[in-house]
C-alpha cells in the first residue's frame, strides 16, 4: 500500500531525517503504516477521533530542532509552539516505529476516569497522540553522538495536554 504525504494516518508515523524522497524510497512510512494496522496500535481509531493527517511545516520544525540534537542526543524538549513527544534510544538500530510503540504502550497506565496516570508512571505521550483536538504532525529521526544514540521527535497541531483537560 503507497500513502501519499498528505494522507491520514491512525497513528504518528515518524519520518527519517533524510530527505522525504529518500523516506518514500526506503518504504519506512509504509512499513510502519501496515505494522500498526496489523497490530491493533491504531489509538485514535480506537477512539473514534479523527485521523492525523502529516504536516510538512510540523515535519520541518522536527527536523530543525532534531539536528540541533545531532551532536548530544539530549533528550529534552524544544519548549516549541507545538505538542511534542520525543524519544532516545542508545545504538543506532531505533526506528519510529519503536517510539510509536512507547508512546502507545503508556496508554495502560492511563485511567480516563481520574485523567491520571498510575503512580510514578508516565502517559503524557499517549494523551498527547490521542488528544481529540490535535489533527497534524510532523516528525524526525536522526543518528545522533556519532551512532550511539537515536533521537526521534514528533510535533503535534493544535497541541494537547492541557492541565485539567481531558485527552478525548
Amino acid at each position: 500500500m503507497r500513502i501519499e504525504q498528505t494522507s491520514p494516518c491512525l497513528l504518528p508515523l515518524p519520518m527519517q531525517m533524510e530527505t522525504l524522497q529518500m523516506f518514500r524510497e526506503q518504504g519506512i512510512r509504509d512499513r510502519v503504516h501496515q505494522w500498526y494496522h496489523e497490530n491493533g496500535y491504531a489509538s485514535r481509531s480506537a477512539l473514534r477521533l479523527a485521523p492525523l493527517v502529516w504536516d510538512a511545516r510540523l515535519s520541518s520544525y522536527a527536523e530543525w530542532y532534531a539536528n540541533l540534537r545531532r551532536w548530544d542526543c539530549a533528550l529534552e524538549h524544544s519548549n516549541g509552539p507545538y505538542g511534542e513527544n520525543i524519544f532516545w534510544g542508545s545504538g543506532n538500530g531505533w526506528m519510529p516505529a519503536n517510539a510509536a510503540m512507547a508512546w502507545v504502550s503508556e496508554r495502560r497506565w492511563y485511567n480516563y476516569w481520574s485523567n491520571s496516570c498510575a503512580h510514578g508512571k508516565e502517559c503524557g505521550h499517549y494523551t498527547q497522540i490521542v488528544w481529540r483536538d490535535t489533527r497534524k504532525i510532523g516528525c524526525a529521526r536522526v543518528i545522533c553522538n556519532g551512532g550511539k544514540g537515536v533521537f526521534m521527535i514528533c510535533n503535534y497541531d493544535p497541541p494537547g495536554n492541557y492541565i485539567g483537560e481531558k485527552p478525548y
